[in-house]
């Protein structure tokens, strides 16, 4: 590794502890609307406002090197642009996207 690669990598290192607490707060956001969708009351805006977070999650997740966990962003997604997404399908792809980034919760 080069020396120019190796204070990338540190850096990197040091934003991603600096932005863990976002990401487990857009995590939560991610989990108030699959709870939401559960129980029958996700609304139109609390469904957007959680696809805008799958969004950013999938934008920024592989940066830090959580290939998979963009991937998994990248369907939650798409699966809360449907006005009525399948709560089932996405209580699993949070709980999935949580464990790839995450595994030690």
């Amino acid at each position: 590794m080069t020396d120019a690669e190796a204070k990338t990598e540190s850096l990197l290192a040091a934003l991603w502890v600096s932005n863990r607490p976002l990401v487990s707060e857009r995590l939560a956001r991610l989990d108030s609307a699959a709870a939401s969708a559960n129980d029958g009351t996700l609304t139109d805006d609390l469904r957007r406002a959680a696809a805008e977070v799958a969004h950013k999650l999938a934008g920024s997740l592989g940066m830090y090197g959580y290939d998979q966990g963009t991937l998994i962003a990248r369907q939650l997604e798409v699966l809360l642009d449907y006005p009525a997404p399948d709560p089932d399908r996405l209580r699993a792809l949070t709980a999935e996207l949580r464990q790839s980034i995450f595994p030690e919760a």
